[in-house]
């Protein structure tokens, strides 16, 4: 029984899901998007959202090497970590978590196995990232009720003087059916 067990084992070994985790963390961080089934990708969430927090920014220089050498650890992939701290960790400075998004893309033919989409959030340009959504005025969600009487009695206005302007273009309609009649 696993009673109590939350670690996806995924099939496989310690040392081989740990090499796994960090083959799919290095291509996630260097593609920003990858295509692996669900399971994996679930469990790669939780692999790689801690070391993305981990790239957020120090005043100590000594931390920020620690944090370098325990991304490494995890990682082992040189390119990735340089990849994470440069570019992927400036970028998400401002979130305070949920760095990744999963899609669920149906399922794989050969063994009918769900496929998923992994990919990091502010890298997507399809659903708009932070960088898009700081620029826009944010918009206002609640509205006051006076607002709304405000606008109604300009509505009253404008239909109270649309009547008028139509009773002085029917006279003028008049006078010209009556020259015809002449």
């Amino acid at each position: 029984m696993r009673h109590g067990d939350k670690i996806n084992n995924l099939g496989r070994k310690k040392a081989h899901r740990e090499a796994l985790l960090a083959n799919l963390a290095s291509q996630l961080i260097t593609h920003k998007r990858i295509v692996t089934t669900l399971a994996k990708a679930k469990a790669l969430r939780t692999y790689v959202e801690p070391l993305i927090t981990k790239t957020k920014k120090s005043d100590n220089k000594e931390t920020i090497m620690h944090q370098h050498r325990v991304v490494f650890s995890y990682l082992q992939d040189k390119e990735a970590v340089k990849e994470l701290f440069t570019v992927v960790g400036p970028k998400v400075a401002g979130r305070p978590g949920g760095y990744t998004r999963i899609l669920k893309l149906g399922i794989r033919p050969g063994d009918n196995a769900e496929k998923a989409m992994i990919e990091l959030v502010d890298f997507n340009e399809i659903y708009g990232n932070s960088v898009n959504a700081a620029s826009e005025p944010a918009k206002k969600t609640r509205r006051s009720r006076a607002t709304s009487k405000k606008a109604e009695v300009a509505e009253a206005e404008v239909v109270a003087e649309t009547p008028a302007v139509d009773a002085a273009v029917e006279p003028a309609a008049d006078s010209s059916t009556d020259k015809a009649a002449e």
